[in-house]
């Protein structure tokens, strides 16, 4: 049976609790959301993982309790990460605030020792973590997506886990518009585009961008609905962002 607890109660016993953030959806998601967490081993260079169970909160944040309890005084904090897994959602990491890596495999944190007598060294605040639309997000009917992958410049290799987006401000009220999704390990990608784009004559034009990490990023254009049927290809390389229509092929 999974344990509710308010989120004041997690809190004060919890050394990192998640706020996971359904973005195509925007609202918050516990539900389906399964999390695995790994504890760093210094001496084996490893990450070990655990059998502790998180608790999800009515507030629908999921926090890791008396975790950190009972390790002496004087003992050093312990590294920890916690996984994430969704169907048809890919998980954002690191967490809100920090520059995205395709390399990330969780977000981090440090478990500081207490007990009953001394409170940890360092209190924890909420994490959001963003859970954006897979390859397989079972979109609804009248949703427009685009579709293609994300390569090296250099190798054409594939890459994983890139971050597209496409952003702009909406035409009548200004207001500002972001869809993003991540590639999947052959480097594809489907995402939204249900808000309006530039004017371009007959066509809506959306400027999409694709992040490995900062400093590796590469961008495309699509025109819709001219383009809605192609396979588009944004190339990844190290350097100022660029894009042109060559990015992009049938």
């Amino acid at each position: 049976m999974t344990h509710f607890y308010p989120v004041e109660t997690s809190v004060l016993h919890s050394p990192a609790w998640f706020v996971p953030v359904d973005e195509f959806a925007q609202r918050g998601r516990t539900a389906g959301v399964v999390t695995e967490l790994d504890r760093f081993d210094p001496d084996a260079g490893v990450w070990v993982p655990q059998e502790t169970q998180a608790i999800r909160t009515p507030s629908a944040a999921i926090a890791y309790p008396e975790l950190g309890r009972r390790r002496g005084a004087g003992a050093e904090p312990e590294r920890f990460r916690v996984r994430f897994a969704a169907i048809g959602l890919a998980p954002l990491y690191p967490a809100d605030g920090e520059p995205f890596d395709a390399t990330a495999v969780g977000v981090e944190f440090f478990a500081y020792p207490y007990d009953d007598v001394n409170p940890p060294a360092v209190g924890s605040e909420p994490r959001v973590v963003r859970l954006l639309p897979s390859v397989a997000f079972p979109y609804g009917p009248g949703v427009r997506t685009v579709y293609g992958v994300v390569v090296d410049a250099a190798t054409a290799r594939p890459v994983a886990n890139a971050l597209v987006e496409a952003r702009g401000t909406t035409s009548r009220d200004g207001i500002p518009w972001l869809e993003r999704t991540l590639t999947d390990q052959r480097g594809a990608f489907r995402l939204a585009l249900r808000w309006e784009g530039e004017p371009a004559g007959t066509d809506q034009l959306f400027h999409l961008r694709a992040t490995e990490r900062p400093g590796r990023t590469g961008a495309t254009d699509v025109r819709l609905p001219t383009e809605r049927d192609r396979r588009h290809v944004i190339e990844i390389s190290e350097g100022p962002l660029a894009g042109s229509d060559h990015q992009r092929e049938q």
